[in-house]
């Protein structure tokens, strides 16, 4: 290759304006109505705004998607395997309309956009669904949900969103050829890496980059909310630490601004045009530790043909796919092979990330054939050994069930064992300093309930132990809880089972009388359900157990799993 790999389509299209233009948009948005967009909408729209998702000017109109979606390709003819759209919720979509211009806000309030809206239509995801099944390339999941809407038009770029960390490393496509250019570098393998690598990682890149005569990007997939994700200081981290073990001439480490997609066809297709844009001629596809306990085959595409979609990436996108192999760790030789080719009677081994994750919590050893010392330090000082961990103990149960109790002798024994600061959020304490201003209607109640998720994933975040007790009687807020929690450290939901005829024997305070005369509506356990916790990690009956053995049995529990010493 004599030169560098042109962008897709020939031009590299980057949407932001110069500093006179962003000026008047700025003001011109002074007078517009704002649009709200999440976190990946941002990033996405950083992708169009950088010129990563060269050619496209904008969010697709409904022909482009259609097209997309039925013919994996746009209108002009140009091969393009996914639809980007701008999805809004019906509140918001329905006071927009065609002709209109907006502008395009992060929760911040900073404006990276103006849209100039060409279409607004609503989701119709049974029939996208479809349209891509008779493409032979199904979606990984709908493009929109059933009653939101989709926004198109044409972007006026004002500056890219604002981001803090690794700033050296946050290079835009045209910055990232700059710095190929000036290093003389023409054939680029990309791997957009979304978890730490570690030995068969290196290995193989070393490998491939040196078939392949081609320098290697480790572009680390580092568009997710640092505040709220916790691997994202892990994963780069563990790419700088691991980035020395590399040819220094020939390697280099940068950030991509996505954030991750559901694995298929279209988004394998779209992270090559990603890579060509960047400058890359080369992409690896697959070889991050897998959840399921193997090494992920050589190719994320379920259905389009291995073949097909090969052929597709070198014709039509003028990109080689790199398929990472099944690799095992072959003892005898002391290093990672194909699986394929593992001598007859030859040792072979691997690492699940579920057993990696086992031991980093156990604070035991990862073995130096798996992983670098130097990857390991950065890991094991992101995801620290559970007993040095923070956790929260979710009490849910019937009013009258001995929750607070329970939890109270908990706290008062988390305490008296010392090690730990702790943090009693009973349900009454809650209500009368975070939530004085609610009800009791559903609606309220999962307010409530979400706060105080949200108070016990700080307090986990930073070390702490966290004891709940409210009622908490639906099962997706439950849900909902857990997720914000166990990013940071542990969950362990216990479940007080006591029987609603017991609770009603206890009630001082006269609540379920009130409840079955009518005098207090939606009251769980009369008037409103309580589902039964699906999973819990403990079910105590306080009718069955004293206080002091229930708080044992949970003692027990958190020592079993770790948390305790």
């Amino acid at each position: 290759m004599d030169a560098l790999i042109s962008p897709y389509g020939g031009t590299l299209v980057e949407l932001i304006a110069p500093p006179e233009r962003a000026a008047e948009l700025k003001q011109e948005a002074l007078g517009l109505e704002s649009v709200d967009l999440s976190w990946k909408q941002i990033c996405e729209l950083e992708l169009l705004l950088n010129g990563a998702l060269s050619p496209l000017t904008g969010y697709m109109n409904k022909t482009e998607m259609e097209s997309v979606l039925s013919g994996l390709k746009l209108p002009d003819g140009r091969f393009w395997p996914r639809a980007v759209m701008l999805v809004l919720p019906a509140r918001v979509a329905e006071k927009l309309s065609a002709g209109q211009s907006v502008a395009l806000r992060d929760g911040e309030g900073f404006m990276p956009a103006i849209l100039r809206i060409s279409e607004v239509w609503p989701a119709a995801p049974e029939a996208e669904v479809a349209m891509a099944v008779s493409a032979g390339a199904p979606l990984a999941r709908p493009l929109a949900q059933p009653g939101e809407y989709y926004v198109a038009g044409r972007l006026d770029g004002v500056a890219l969103p604002p981001r803090h960390d690794f700033l050296a490393l946050r290079l835009t496509p045209a910055e990232m050829r700059e710095q190929f250019a000036r290093l003389g570098w023409r054939r680029v393998m990309a791997y957009q890496a979304g978890q730490p690598l570690h030995r068969p990682q290196h290995e193989f890149l070393q490998r491939a980059a040196m078939r392949e005569e081609a320098n290697l990007l480790i572009h680390a997939v580092a568009g997710a909310d640092p505040v709220m994700e916790s691997g994202h200081f892990a994963l780069v981290r563990a790419c700088q630490a691991l980035l020395p073990r590399l040819p220094a001439a020939t390697s280099m480490l940068a950030l991509n601004p996505m954030t991750p997609w559901a694995a298929g066809p279209r988004k394998t297709l779209l992270k090559a045009i990603m890579a060509r844009n960047y400058g890359c001629s080369h992409l690896v596809i697959g070889g991050e530790t897998p959840l399921e306990g193997r090494q992920r085959r050589g190719s994320d595409i379920p259905s389009l043909d291995r073949d097909s979609a090969f052929a597709i990436a070198r014709e039509s996108l003028g990109v080689s796919l790199v398929p990472f192999p099944r690799l095992v760790y072959v003892e005898d030789r002391d290093e990672w092979v194909n699986e394929a080719e593992v001598p007859e009677g030859a040792r072979a081994q691997s690492m699940s990330g579920p057993e990696l994750n086992r031991r980093l919590m156990r604070g035991l050893k990862v073995p130096e054939w798996f992983s670098y010392p130097e990857v390991v330090a950065e890991l094991r000082a992101a995801y620290p050994p559970r007993e040095r961990q923070g956790f929260t103990v979710f009490f849910t149960g019937l009013s009258g069930s001995g929750k607070s109790t329970v939890a109270r002798a908990l706290t008062v024994r988390l305490m008296e064992m010392g090690g730990r600061r702790v943090s009693l959020l009973d349900g009454d304490i809650v209500r009368r300093h975070l939530s004085s201003e609610l009800g009791f209607s559903k609606a309220h109640r999962d307010i409530n309930i979400r706060r105080i998720g949200f108070v016990a994933s700080e307090i986990t975040k930073h070390g702490g132990t966290a004891i709940c007790a409210p009622i908490a009687p639906y099962r997706v807020t439950r849900r909902d809880v857990r997720a914000m929690i166990e990013p940071w450290g542990g969950f362990i939901e216990v479940h007080i089972a006591t029987s609603v005829e017991v609770c009603e024997q206890r009630d001082r305070k006269g609540l379920y009388a009130k409840a079955r005369a009518g005098l207090i509506p939606e009251f769980t356990g009369v008037s409103d359900p309580y589902e039964v916790p699906e999973n819990p990690e403990l079910v105590i009956d306080t009718a069955r157990f004293s206080v002091d053995e229930a708080v044992q049995m949970i003692i027990l529990k958190l020592e079993h799993e770790g948390y305790l010493r």
